[in-house]
């Protein structure tokens, strides 16, 4: 990692080039972690609205407890604070560029919602399963449906860096 001198002209601190590699190595890994489990999770979902076998949709939300909220916490976490010292790190910042304060709020949002909106629901048809009653994952449906659409969304934002920056140099 760089360092900086103190003083008047002093450069602002900057990733190296081998470990900004390693971090965006991290952050890439991440975004396709969260990825592959918002699709793992429509899989589950969408298959046990799909089937009339009980014993089918009882393991689908048996696995869907298994897979939805605490791994895609610990990858969400993990692209927040990779994007966070790439952010810090690079050329672009944290909040200079609109597309980095949106990237930013997209997974803020994503990570509050699996702990806050996602959990309790997935948890409470996990139980239903294990006792055996009713089930019915009409309540599941916007996630796996929302979350990759937003990440989808973040990575072209990545891509094309539109809208400038948030205030103007001066």
């Amino acid at each position: 990692m760089s360092t900086t001198t103190a003083g008047p002209a002093a450069r602002p601190w900057r990733l190296g080039g081998r470990a900004r590699k390693l971090v965006l190595v991290l952050h890439l890994a991440s975004v396709g972690a969260r990825l592959g489990l918002d699709v793992t999770m429509g899989v589950l979902v969408f298959g046990s609205l799909l089937t009339d076998d009980p014993e089918r949709k009882a393991i689908s939300f048996q696995a869907l407890e298994l897979v939805a909220v605490w791994p895609m916490t610990a990858s969400g976490l993990t692209c927040l604070v990779t994007g966070v010292i790439l952010a810090l790190g690079g050329k672009y910042g944290l909040l200079k560029y609109w597309w980095v304060a949106v990237k930013l709020f997209l997974n803020l949002l994503l990570s509050t919602l699996t702990l806050v909106a996602l959990r309790p629901g997935v948890e409470a048809m996990a139980d239903q399963a294990r006792a055996g009653g009713d089930l019915n994952a009409a309540d599941l449906i916007f996630p796996p449906i929302v979350s990759p659409t937003l990440l989808v969304f973040a990575v072209v934002l990545s891509v094309f860096k539109p809208w400038g920056r948030l205030r103007k140099k001066g």
